[in-house]
């Protein structure tokens, strides 16, 4: 009974440990689990405004890159994790925040995607707190699930709408410069 009780202390002590990086003092973890997939952290970044911390950013890919439009363009499963920092964001800002993203996402052309767009941000305005986690999890042929706290809000379908939302934080217009670099920071 010895033996087995120390080659199992010993067997713990060998394995991997969980990783995670802390951003902002959020614990953001290196992989997570999207249909059947395991997706790995590229990188992960703080998103401010007028020197406010609003929440950490975080992206989810099934291989590191650094290639934005190659992130966008692609039709694999990935997600954006969002974590809320501050109490200064409610349902009402994180909705004009999303379709002020959208707008410089799209060059201005929401026309194709607007029915898309309008319930992507109907999940925003329930009340958005501090220390929530908003999942913007992609998967093909069935397109982005918005995830708060775990729970499933709404299933927007359409690669092209994935596009649009993942160029929020990657297109050549970003919400945030030096996020979008932390979001493609492959190390």
């Amino acid at each position: 009974m010895l033996r087995i009780l120390a080659s199992f202390i010993i067997g713990l002590a060998l394995m991997p440990a969980v990783q995670a990086k802390e951003v902002n003092d959020i614990e953001v973890a290196d992989s997570i689990q999207v249909a059947a997939k395991t997706l790995t952290l590229n990188g992960a970044g703080v998103r401010s405004k007028f020197f406010i911390d609003l929440y950490v950013g975080a992206l989810y890919l099934n291989a590191k890159s650094s290639d934005s439009a190659s992130v966008i363009a692609a039709d694999e499963a990935m997600t954006i994790r969002l974590y809320i920092t501050s109490s200064l964001i409610d349902g009402e800002k994180m909705s004009a925040a999303t379709l002020d993203g959208f707008v410089k996402s799209t060059g201005g052309n929401l026309a194709p995607i607007q029915k898309e767009v309008d319930s992507l941000i109907s999940a925003f305005r329930d009340a958005v707190e501090d220390k929530d986690v908003f999942d913007l999890q992609y998967v093909p042929g069935q397109g982005v699930s918005v995830i708060r706290n775990g729970e499933v809000k709404v299933v927007v379908p359409g690669l092209a709408f994935k596009q649009a939302l993942f160029g929020i934080w990657l297109s050549e217009d970003p919400v945030q410069d030096d996020l979008k670099e932390d979001m493609l920071d492959e190390d």
